[in-house]
């Protein structure tokens, strides 16, 4: 998937979709790229939006696509953002809160961490697995790499967020160059009922 998007901050356009994303290099006075990335999410802390699956991997299940998703902008500091991500059950007419995207800043980029709790909010059997930004990225799309997982493949693996503040939030996975696992959130349409906390946290 190729697709132009204006930097949120006034850089050129740019192709949204490559592995180790670069901009132009900036002047010690120019706020790197990871930072007005890290800032344009912060902007919507004390937020949540609706959002729902745009693209899954043929035979995943996970999400059937008619659920709705809610990303939560809970937890906000100058070096760590939590982003509790709820998924509606439809079958049992419940919620599944057991993840919550953890973002963290560096001095020299920004690291993604997948927090999983179980119902009684003891940790997953898989939980807190993540990495860091590859390359400059944009002031709208960062993208993490597994080591673990593009050592295995011989590619690269692993996560691409992107943020149009006030428009769009943008999380999923990432094969090569291409998306293999999507889902959006609309940042026009902030809801007036927050979630309740994730599960394991206050």
């Amino acid at each position: 998937m190729k697709a132009q998007v204006l930097l949120a901050l006034g850089a050129a356009a740019l192709v949204g979709c490559q592995p180790a994303e670069l901009a132009a290099p900036h002047s010690a006075h120019e706020t790197p790229a990871f930072k007005q990335f890290f800032q344009a999410l912060a902007q919507h802390c004390g937020q949540a939006y609706p959002g729902g699956l745009t693209l899954e991997p043929e035979g995943d299940d996970m999400l059937t696509g008619t659920e709705l998703l809610i990303v939560h902008f809970r937890e906000c500091s100058d070096e760590q953002l939590k982003l509790p991500f709820h998924i509606e059950l439809e079958a049992s007419q419940s919620w599944d809160r057991s993840r919550t995207w953890i973002i963290s800043r560096h001095a020299d980029g920004l690291e993604l961490r997948h927090d999983h709790r179980k119902a009684d909010g003891s940790d997953d059997s898989t939980t807190m697995y993540g990495g860091f930004t590859v390359g400059e990225g944009s002031a709208i799309t960062q993208q993490f790499q597994s080591i673990s997982r593009t050592e295995e493949s011989g590619y690269f693996r692993g996560w691409r967020i992107e943020i149009e503040p006030g428009v769009r939030y943008t999380y999923g996975t990432v094969r090569g160059d291409n998306w293999s696992w999507r889902i959006d959130f609309d940042l026009t349409k902030p809801l007036a009922e927050f979630p309740p906390p994730p599960w394991g946290h206050d």
